[in-house]
């Protein structure tokens, strides 16, 4: 389960409110689509921000304020019941930006968190994903990332840190890092190269993701893409040999579009994907994580995709996998996700959300995901 049942430990981990919305801005920007919603943040009305375009969450407009949000989430928790709908209508309908809003008015309201009510009055994993849904984006994924350094077992458990790393922005990366500093003892970085579940050079590599600022801007050096795609392709082919130092550095420090010219020109020049190479070095553990770091940075649609149905296939509902893919893509790219898992498994992240889950959880998840 992605949150603690039995104890309030996980929230006062996560620093107060105020100091996490203070920030808000930048978490919204782990997209370049919602960098330019919070640009447009800036110049307009607080409740009238769009939606990035390949998000897939509704957004009302105009969206009520966020003391009535707040005042309706009130009257849903008071009393007997839950009025557990009433939830998903309003937080499962909320940008960031507003979640963080209306749990800035509530806290003023009703002299407690938002997140502290929200454990009080629901359960189970429709509990972990609404709290999760209502967090700041980037205390969320410090959260994530430290809850997955305490894990043992299959890699599945390293694709948050890999996640948080690659699959965002760098501003994101960096509210990350700043929002695990506030929470925690230590800095993510740290907590990486000290980890004992991990082993070099698989946690040297994981510290260089977590620590990267990359260049962010459309520029890409064509005679560079061939260079570096050569390397690539030296260091993976090597069967049986560990993948070396120009692996790590050419994936923990080049920009997206600088990435994708070089892995276009792998497959140009030896007539197939890295991925597919990848895919080959089985038991190399480096090497899976690798794939899943180039997926995020340049085409995260299909590694969330993969997360989304490995949680859901098999014996058993991984929900905290299937919990934190849905969240983390919601307001990023989900209707992209949905594209590719459609394509790749002839079926709809809707109809397997439906024939795993159940109840408030099957319905936030649904409200997050979206019409198909």
């Amino acid at each position: 389960m992605c949150w603690c049942c039995c104890c309030l430990e996980c929230i006062h981990n996560i620093p107060p409110l105020n100091l996490l919305f203070r920030h808000f801005s930048h978490s919204l920007s782990f997209s370049a689509a919602a960098g330019e919603e919070a640009a447009a943040a800036a110049s307009g009305s607080s409740r009238s921000r769009g939606v990035a375009p390949m998000a897939s969450i509704s957004v009302p407009n105009p969206a009520p304020s966020p003391t009535e949000d707040a005042e309706n989430i009130r009257k849903a928790v008071q009393g007997w019941g839950t009025d557990e709908k009433a939830l998903i209508e309003i937080l499962g309908h909320r940008t960031a930006a507003q979640r963080a809003e209306i749990a800035i008015s509530y806290e003023g309201l009703y002299d407690e968190t938002l997140l502290d009510r929200l454990h009080s009055e629901l359960s189970g994993y429709f509990r972990s994903a609404m709290m999760l849904w209502t967090m700041d984006p980037a205390a969320r994924d410090a959260k994530l990332a430290n809850k997955a350094l305490r894990k043992k077992g299959d890699l599945r458990h390293l694709w948050v840190l890999v996640e948080v790393a690659c699959a965002s922005s760098p501003d994101h990366l960096v509210a990350v890092r700043k929002a695990y500093r506030s929470a925690y003892t230590s800095s993510l970085e740290e907590d990486v190269a000290s980890c004992s579940h991990l082993k070099d050079p698989l946690r040297q590599f994981l510290v260089r993701l977590v620590s990267s600022y990359r260049y962010a801007g459309e520029q890409v050096g064509d005679g560079l893409a061939g260079e570096e795609a050569a390397e690539l392709h030296s260091a993976v082919v090597s069967e049986g040999q560990p993948l070396h130092g120009d692996v790590v550095r050419i994936v923990s420090s080049r920009s997206k579009p600088q990435l994708r010219a070089t892995l276009e020109r792998y497959r140009q020049e030896h007539g197939k994907a890295i991925d597919e190479v990848l895919d080959g070095r089985r038991g190399d553990q480096l090497a899976a994580v690798l794939k899943a770091a180039l997926w995020c940075l340049t085409s995260p649609e299909k590694h969330f995709a993969e997360v989304i149905r490995t949680s859901i296939v098999g014996l058993g509902t991984d929900e905290e996998s299937l919990t934190r893919a849905i969240v983390s893509r919601a307001e990023v790219d989900m209707r992209k996700v949905k594209e590719e898992y459609k394509v790749r498994y002839r079926t709809t992240v809707t109809a397997d959300v439906r024939g795993d889950t159940s109840g408030y959880y099957m319905d936030i998840l649904l409200t997050l995901v979206g019409p198909e």
